[in-house]
């Protein structure tokens, strides 16, 4: 077996695999993220050295500290993309957004409101990190029925999920898809939370892998990233922004 595998070494992934980045908050003066267009082109300028040529930005939408909405979002990407382009920088945003499992979404969906979403009908959303909302499998199942594929950002980060890693498999059960923060496998924001991504790495429960980045100095991090082993045992036929 040794043998057969230095002559058929397992093949390294090289640099960053992936096509396009479905969350971050590149979009200035709208959430935590960016606070300012100049900030926002200098994290522009770290996805292109990163490989990116597209981003999906997804601002919070989150009714006590920010109450986005598809007008405001739109006019910070255009601005956002206009500026691009005069500095010529090569990366066109796309935007959506990651809704928060609050009272305020949840009447948004019973209302019917046209949803911010990607790649299709494909919907990011986040819950508390300490606790899952009651409403949470009704709204999933409310969610699926009006169409729409709800995207579970970063389960890995989720305290009520760390001693709990059943559930993770149960959320693809429901028929969520997952995805996992790219820093998170290098342990940027606990052991816990590593513990957990490179468990669902190696269980293949993930469909998407986003940077979350809110600053240049995280979008620096990624190299780091594609130099992990578990970064390269990803399969990323699986992965749907590698495609």
């Amino acid at each position: 077996m040794g043998l057969f595998n230095s002559l058929f070494p397992k093949k390294k992934t090289s640099g960053n695999p992936l096509k396009w980045d479905m969350h971050n908050h590149i979009l200035f003066g709208i959430d935590d993220g960016s606070k300012t267009i100049e900030y926002s082109l200098e994290m522009a300028r770290q996805f292109v050295d990163n490989g990116y040529h597209k981003l999906v930005a997804t601002p919070h939408i989150m009714a006590d500290y920010y109450p986005n909405n598809r007008t405001i979002i739109q006019e910070k990407a255009d601005a956002l993309n206009k500026a691009l382009k005069e500095h010529r920088i090569n990366l066109e945003i796309q935007f959506a957004a990651e809704y928060y499992m609050d009272e305020m979404f949840l009447e948004k969906v019973d209302n019917n409101e046209e949803l911010l979403t990607f790649h299709g009908k494909h919907l990011l959303i986040e819950t508390s990190f300490m606790n899952r909302p009651m409403f949470f499998n009704k709204l999933v199942f409310e969610l699926k029925t009006k169409g729409y594929t709800p995207v579970f950002a970063h389960p890995e980060r989720y305290v009520y999920l760390h001693q709990n890693y059943a559930e993770v498999e149960q959320l693809m059960q429901q028929g969520l898809k997952l995805q996992i923060n790219l820093l998170s496998l290098i342990g940027y924001y606990s052991p816990q939370v590593k513990k957990l991504a490179q468990w669902m790495v190696k269980n293949g429960y993930y469909h998407f892998l986003g940077t979350d980045a809110h600053t240049v100095e995280q979008l620096k991090l990624l190299p780091e990233v594609y130099r992990n082993k578990v970064f390269d045992s990803i399969d990323f036929d699986k992965v749907e922004n590698a495609k």
